[in-house]
């Protein structure tokens, strides 16, 4: 158990920090960033990382049955719409708010998704995973709280009108975004049995499994990606702003956000199973829940919230405490037979 909620708990460090790298890029409008990190991060490295690792990729794959396709092709790409949403959502409203929303979103929806493949857990193991998520339902209204607040400050001025979209907008994106990428949580539980036992059979180690779930849910999950973004890119005439000397460094921060999300989600995928049965909904809310902590707290180092007011500040800090002591009473749960 130990080593499933760590493992859980570093994952979502990497998931938290992987968007911090976007605010060092120069002269790429937002469609030419993220454009690059979705075809980087969804095409490009899990197929790498996939090819290459994965002993028997073919059978693998060429076997698995169609109802397994379906289902992970499916919710993955609603994963995809989601996720696409939330780096809409993050330009609309900032990291901290942008990924406490989002993620606990998906926290409350995602954690009890398996539950459909997996099944209900024993009555006292379910009523505090209820109650830990109950109290990170508190903690992303605080948060919410705060983020209206901060938005009454940001419209003093009219330079950070026109930069920041309107808050409710940013958040509406956020929570519509968050209940559609509850898919990941299902595609995890509906492809890993099948995935687990052909990487056995084929004699990878125990870790390998988790970049083969990875695989099927990436690539679809970045078709829509892909699609909408070649739009933005010919809507808003930003094909041109590639051509820019800093295009190098600006590759290497998108490959760097790129390969830390690939890394996180299949780290995750890695952690639910250490953590045993109930792991697609523990492992899901540690994961997420250690994510939106470490973006809040980056959001605050890299001075989101200088200017908001000592109240905003306090719903935020009541929102993290919320979301931290819920997720404590989640982990708890796993340790109940």
């Amino acid at each position: 158990m130990t080593e499933g909620v760590l493992l859980a708990i570093f994952a979502g460090l990497m998931l938290g920090l992987y968007a911090l790298p976007e605010k060092f890029t120069k002269d790429f409008k937002y469609e030419n960033t993220w454009s690059l990190f979705f075809l980087l991060t969804m095409f490009v490295v899990p197929i790498i990382a996939s090819v290459s690792l994965i002993k028997g990729f073919g059978d693998i794959f060429g076997n698995m049955p169609t109802d397994i396709w379906i289902k992970m092709g499916l919710t993955s790409f609603l994963w995809g719409v989601g996720v696409m949403m939330w780096s809409k959502a993050i330009n609309h409203i900032g990291l901290s708010l942008g990924f406490s929303l989002f993620i606990g979103t998906i926290i409350l929806v995602g954690s009890v998704l398996p539950f459909i493949e997996d099944g209900l857990p024993p009555t006292n193991k379910l009523t505090i995973i209820l109650i830990g998520l109950l109290v990170v339902l508190v903690g992303i209204f605080a948060n919410g709280k705060a983020g209206f607040i901060r938005e009454k400050v940001e419209k003093s001025t009219e330079e950070n009108t026109a930069k920041k979209g309107s808050m409710a907008t940013g958040i509406l994106i956020a929570v519509v975004g968050g209940l559609l990428a509850t898919g990941f949580s299902y595609a995890n539980a509906a492809g890993r049995p099948y995935l687990h036992e052909a990487s056995q059979a084929a004699g990878n180690a125990e870790w390998i499994t988790a970049v083969a779930v990875m695989f099927p849910i990436f690539i679809s999950g970045g078709i829509v990606m892909t699609a909408y973004f070649l739009w933005q890119l010919n809507s808003k005439k930003a094909w041109g702003d590639f051509k820019t000397p800093a295009f190098g460094k600006n590759f290497v921060l998108i490959l760097v956000m790129a390969f830390f999300h690939y890394a996180a989600s299949a780290l995750f995928a890695f952690a639910a199973y250490k953590l045993g049965a109930s792991g697609n909904t523990v492992g899901y809310a540690i994961f997420n829940t250690s994510c939106v902590a470490t973006a809040i707290v980056s959001g605050i180092i890299t001075k989101e919230w200088i200017n908001a007011s000592k109240k905003a500040r306090n719903f935020l800090y009541l929102g993290l405490s919320c979301m931290v002591i819920g997720i404590v009473i989640v982990a708890y749960s796993n340790s109940i037979s």
